[in-house]
């Protein structure tokens, strides 16, 4: 109970989060509202360069792109919203969204920088294992799917994957009160 209600009416005043904040479900909540700005981000078009951050951070310099090392014909980058520390990407310069549209040089090229990339994660922060894979489209859950990229993920031992089946936690990426004025800003009227 957050306050009492006036002189008149001593009935308690029960703000709603505080009437379900106990409410037990099974699952225990991490917020991470910074990630709205990923979430609710524009997602590139299949035109290279239109808001495209992977055809962006090559033409910054290394410090503010965030790029690691760049080769001939594919660079590696951290990824701006990392699964855990050390979330490296491996991306084609030239924008095309099937790892089937690389060229020769340019498969061989990012297969040997993820090669790279998983040796100097491992020097760095010596993981005790990696998750290395692209997602080929947005069903598929390629957050960009329109410029290829391969994740290279390092892995601890006890560290937060598959929160909900697990750990019983879900990453909520932005607070109950937010949603809640979004939902009923958009309520269509009676």
């Amino acid at each position: 109970m957050s306050q009492q209600g006036s002189d008149a009416d001593p009935t308690p005043v029960v703000s709603p989060h505080e009437e379900f904040a106990h409410v037990d479900d099974g699952f225990e909540r991490l917020w991470t509202p910074h990630r709205m700005a990923y979430i609710q981000g524009d997602r590139p078009t299949d035109e290279a360069g239109r808001g495209c951050p992977f055809c962006a951070a090559p033409g910054k310099s290394d410090e503010e792109g965030l790029v690691v090392h760049r080769g001939e014909h594919c660079y590696v980058v951290m990824n701006l919203f990392p699964y855990n520390p050390g979330h490296l990407l491996i991306c084609p310069y030239r924008h095309v969204s099937l790892y089937v549209e690389l060229t020769d040089e340019e498969t061989v090229e990012f297969t040997a920088l993820t090669k790279a990339a998983v040796h100097a994660v491992q020097s760095a922060s010596e993981p005790h294992g990696f998750n290395l894979g692209m997602n080929q489209g947005a069903v598929a859950g390629a957050g960009v799917a329109a410029h290829l990229h391969q994740h290279v993920v390092p892995r601890w031992a006890g560290d937060s994957n598959f929160l909900p089946i697990v750990g019983q936690t879900k990453a909520l990426p932005v607070l109950l009160e937010d949603t809640r004025a979004q939902i009923v800003a958009h309520w269509p009227s009676a």
